[in-house]
């Protein structure tokens, strides 16, 4: 389990930019065992920390020499420059099982798309899941191996679940399908057809993340 030194925070609101221009991120502490208690840690160690544990693999939270088995719960980023601006430690109870969405990791090649040129659609991203908090992986593989013909897909049901790991989600919801080719027709008329404006689709979390760290911008320049 990655440690990470933390340190009671005096400082709050806008001041809080005396300790990111110091190199230290201001957090928050809060969950099982403990009230809720503004904190900073080092921005360096935080990031190497995220970079091992993300946000579903546990840390161990150094805090005035104890120890809190902690998730971190929510990072706010800069708009701008996506250096993470506050984050959030949430301790958990290790003998509770807590919900938490898992990133999944595509792996393999699909004979779909090797041997017929399907076309691979990613539907899912990431799934819920409940665990204990030991048992919570950094990531669930998708098997592509598994998609051997034109129109097979993927479902919930077919996740590499480590053992103690509860999908939430319906067992028959769509991670992966393999589409066919479009035909030489189809293609042509998208190449001839006028370019369509480009949609962006934001997720709910990208959404919360970005009205945050504009919020935590705008109270920093008051």
């Amino acid at each position: 389990m990655p440690e990470l030194q933390a340190e009671k925070r005096i400082l709050t609101g806008k001041k809080t930019g005396v300790l990111r221009r110091a190199g230290t991120l201001p957090a928050v502490l809060y969950g099982a065992g403990t009230a809720s208690q503004p904190i900073s840690v080092p921005l360096k160690g935080f990031r190497k920390v995220y970079a091992e544990a993300g946000e579903s693999s546990l840390v161990s939270l150094l805090l005035g020499g104890k120890p809190f088995n902690v998730l971190i719960h929510d990072i706010v980023l800069d708009p701008l420059t996506e250096t993470p601006i506050h984050a959030d430690f949430l301790a958990v109870r290790m003998d509770k099982e807590i919900r938490a969405k898992i990133a999944l990791e595509f792996a393999g090649e699909s004979p779909a798309v090797k041997n017929d040129s399907g076309v691979l659609v990613k539907v899912m991203h990431e799934v819920e899941v409940s665990a204990l908090p030991k048992d919570l992986p950094y990531s669930i593989g998708v098997p592509l191996s598994k998609l051997l013909h034109l129109n097979d897909r993927l479902t919930v049901h077919d996740l590499d679940l480590p053992a103690g790991v509860r999908a939430m989600s319906e067992s028959d919801e769509v991670v992966a399908l393999v589409e066919p080719p479009r035909s030489e027709e189809e293609l042509k008329s998208l190449e001839s057809a006028e370019p369509a404006a480009t949609v962006v689709v934001e997720t709910e979390r990208e959404i919360k993340m970005k009205a945050e760290a504009e919020a935590k911008a705008a109270a920093e320049s008051e």
